[in-house]
């Protein structure tokens, strides 16, 4: 692993201003149609979200719940690829403010190219990337310097059973935040069992002293998941509660708008 080198972005800026209750909204780019990426950007920073993932559709989401694997499969129907979502983004720093990550699979990201995907997501004002598939030892040693010279934040990922020395790892590189999964099953389930082990793995984790912030994900999904998840963390991820609300919405902009404020109060 080479010497950090300290990024600074949108989303590190926000953590120095604002360190709790924060709303991150994860949608899949492409979705419900080819055109809608920057209309659902828009009004999520028009609705008051903190932060905004978007998803890079791929054909085999295995680690998504059947949600966000729909809207993918949808996606990549309505010819959503990276080369089409970054040209949509183009001039998307013209109209928003908010800190920007992208989230996909490696994958995706090796057949398009990390070093031209790194640089062009730079040059947008994409501030992080997100890619639960790519190893952390392959992070380190080859991705590592990569990202933190064109001030991308990596967003690395811990669940229940990441051990305390990874942790601690985890935590010594992270520029961002660290992503936590609440729970070790796919997003947007709604198995009940794992909740008398959230207390637990969240306590557990707000009791280690990590220097990063951190962001809970995985079955949030209203007012009252969110509010419990802000209890252990900087804040909460929403994501299959949101595509699924675009899945049915006929006014987007105001269904997005009236989403947010349900979750927020």
């Amino acid at each position: 692993m080479e010497t950090s080198i300290k990024v600074s972005n949108r989303l590190t800026e926000l953590f120095k201003k604002k360190s709790n209750n924060l709303l991150n909204i994860y949608f899949t780019a492409g979705y419900p149609g080819l055109n809608d990426t920057v209309t659902v950007l828009k009004a999520l920073q028009k609705a008051g979200v903190d932060m905004v993932e978007i998803g890079m559709p791929y054909s085999d989401p295995v680690a998504d719940g059947p949600v966000i694997q729909q809207s993918s499969l949808d996606a990549i129907n309505n010819g959503m690829t990276i080369k089409n979502l970054l040209a949509q983004l183009k001039d998307i720093r013209k109209e928003v403010t908010i800190p920007i990550l992208v989230m996909g699979y490696f994958n995706t990201v090796m057949q398009y190219g990390v070093e031209r995907f790194i640089k062009e997501i730079s040059e947008i004002g994409i501030d992080g990337v997100i890619l639960p598939d790519l190893p952390l030892d392959e992070y380190t040693e080859h991705y590592q310097s990569l990202c933190e010279s064109h001030n991308i934040s990596n967003v690395l990922l811990i669940t229940p059973n990441t051990s305390d020395e990874r942790l601690h790892l985890i935590d010594g590189i992270t520029q961002g935040f660290i992503y936590m999964v609440s729970t070790n099953s796919t997003t947007g389930n709604d198995a009940k069992s794992t909740e008398q082990n959230h207390d637990a793995y969240f306590d557990r984790i707000k009791n280690m002293g990590l220097k990063s912030p951190r962001m809970i994900g995985f079955n949030i999904k209203d007012k009252k998941t969110f509010a419990d998840a802000c209890k252990y963390a900087n804040g909460a991820i929403i994501g299959s509660a949101f595509v699924k609300m675009l899945a049915n919405s006929h006014l987007l902009e105001d269904d997005i708008i009236q989403f947010v404020k349900n979750i927020k109060g």
